[in-house]
C-alpha cells in the first residue's frame, strides 16, 4: 500500500478508538438514571457499567492490532507471520467483543426489560454485534489468504 494511505487508515482507526473512549467515558452522565448522582456513583457503582468497559478492553486491542497490521503493510511485510498474528488477534477480538455485548444483552432481558424501555439498548447491542461478526468473518478470511501467502513466499524462499 502506498504510504499516505496506510498513514491516512492509521490516524481514523486511532480518531475511531479516541472517539469510542471519549463517548464510553461520557455517556453514562447523559443516563437519565444518573440525573442526581455523583462522579462516584456513576463510574464505581454500577457493575453493568463497569461489565460494558470490560467488554471493549478486546475492542481497543483489535484496533491496535489494525493499527500495528497497517504499519506492517506500509514497511511491505504483509506476507510475513505476524501479519498472520495480527489478524488472527482482530478475529479473536471481535468474538470476545460480540460475545460480552451478547452478555449485555442477556443482563438487559432478564433484569431491566419489563422496568424500562429496552428498545434501543437492545438494537445497539444487536448492531454491535453484526459489526463484530462481520469483522471477525473478514479477519478469517483475511488470515487464511495471508496465511497461503506467508506459505507460498517461503516455499518460494526455500527454493531460490
Amino acid at each position: 500500500m502506498k504510504r499516505v494511505s496506510t498513514i491516512f487508515l492509521q490516524i481514523v482507526i486511532f480518531l475511531l478508538g479516541l472517539g469510542v473512549f471519549a463517548f464510553l467515558l461520557w455517556e453514562p452522565q447523559l443516563e437519565g438514571r444518573n440525573v442526581n448522582a455523583t462522579q462516584f456513583e456513576i463510574y464505581f457503582k454500577d457493575p453493568f457499567l463497569a461489565y460494558i468497559y470490560l467488554a471493549f478492553v478486546p475492542f481497543f486491542v483489535g484496533l491496535y492490532q489494525g493499527f500495528k497490521l497497517l504499519g506492517y503493510a506500509r514497511r511491505d511485510e504483509i506476507f510475513f507471520p505476524h501479519s498472520v498474528r495480527a489478524l488472527r488477534i482482530i478475529k479473536y477480538c471481535a468474538l470476545i467483543t460480540a460475545a460480552f455485548i451478547f452478555g449485555a444483552e442477556i443482563y438487559i432481558f432478564i433484569f431491566i426489560r419489563g422496568t424500562d424501555d429496552v428498545a434501543g439498548g437492545v438494537m445497539m447491542g444487536a448492531f454491535i454485534i453484526l459489526m463484530c461478526a462481520i469483522i471477525g468473518t473478514a479477519a478469517a478470511v483475511f488470515e487464511r489468504i495471508l496465511q497461503n501467502g506467508v506459505a507460498l513466499k517461503s516455499e518460494n524462499d526455500l527454493t531460490i
